[in-house]
């Protein structure tokens, strides 16, 4: 779940209960949830052959904050910021920016469906730090998620290495930093979440996912530029990669802001975490990348548990 659909959820009312879905609604979110999981796997691609991280999300941010900015110019939104955005906006960039280098970085080292699930773990992250730091209690429907969400995410790693026929250690020996890196994207976008919920729900979306990108492009470029520059791709298909990570990107997020509130999916956009069964499939075409059926059950298990979680009514 990108940082651009919880500015939407929270700007416009996570509260509500949802509504239905026209069947052009239902099309467009599953179109951001394949760009979004076509994104990762063109990211693959662009690792694969030069690029670093850093270099995907400053192409990528950089872009995406240029395309907002021109939507904000283009719709002539207020800039309307307080004392208290001032203070949490920063502090929202950095977080996404954190969110940003370790999901890319988690799905370098991993197939690309198990990174964004490792990642989608993040409903259990967003409830811990809403606890931790304003006192809420999760909601039973959160409690009850926790440990389908755990069993799902274990049988989906293969945590014991049955699945992959080398044993706990040596499995472990090969996904363990990948697997850190999806769940410290997870800790660090839900607490982004909550501070968005909780900090500048009342600013609009657009000057928070531009704020956001622009914060997130300056500083990926700044350590870019600290490690020698970009990593520029070393062969035609990482370049491909590259331009159709930050295409796709920065599109899914032209058409949250122009298309989706004009569609009236408020409550729905949880439909969108079906994004790494997209992933898992296209990973499987165009990178040969593929995991066991008991690994399917656990894929399914996080991915039905999110959206479960996203469009129940509240």
């Amino acid at each position: 779940m990108p940082a651009c659909m919880a500015s939407i959820q929270h700007n416009e009312g996570m509260t509500e209960k949802s509504k239905a879905l026209s069947t052009t609604a239902f099309a467009t979110l599953l179109l951001i949830a394949f760009m979004m999981g076509a994104n990762h796997v063109s990211a693959r691609f662009a690792f694969n052959n030069g690029v670093d991280v850093m270099t995907a999300v400053s192409f990528r941010s950089v872009v995406t904050a240029l395309v907002v900015g021109l939507i904000l110019w283009q719709q002539k939104v207020q800039l309307q910021i307080s004392a208290q955005h001032k203070k949490f906006l920063p502090i929202i960039g950095v977080l996404i920016a954190v969110q940003s280098f370790c999901l890319y970085s988690s799905v370098a080292r991993l197939p690309v469906a198990l990174a964004l699930l490792g990642f989608n773990t993040y409903p259990l992250s967003t409830a811990f730090w809403a606890r931790v730091l304003y006192k809420h209690q999760p909601e039973k429907a959160v409690i009850w998620s926790m440990p389908i969400l755990l069993v799902g995410l274990a049988l989906a790693l293969d945590v014991m290495g049955a699945a992959s026929g080398v044993g706990a250690s040596a499995h472990w020996a090969e996904i363990g930093s990948g697997v850190a890196f999806a769940l410290a994207a997870s800790a660090t976008f839900g607490l982004a979440l909550v501070y968005t919920q909780h900090e500048t729900a009342d600013l609009d979306g657009r000057l928070r996912t531009f704020s956001t990108m622009s914060l997130v492009g300056v500083l990926a470029v700044a350590v870019a530029m600290s490690q020698g520059g970009f990593q520029l791709p070393q062969a035609p298909a990482g370049w491909w990669g590259l331009g159709m990570l930050t295409f796709l990107y920065g599109t899914a997020f032209t058409i949250m802001f122009t298309v989706l509130p004009k569609l009236g999916v408020v409550g729905n956009t949880a439909i969108m975490n079906v994004e790494p069964v997209f992933a898992l499939t296209l990973a499987w075409a165009l990178l040969d990348q593929t995991i066991a059926p008991i690994q399917l059950v656990g894929a399914f298990l996080v991915v039905g548990t999110v959206m479960w979680l996203g469009l129940r009514k509240r």
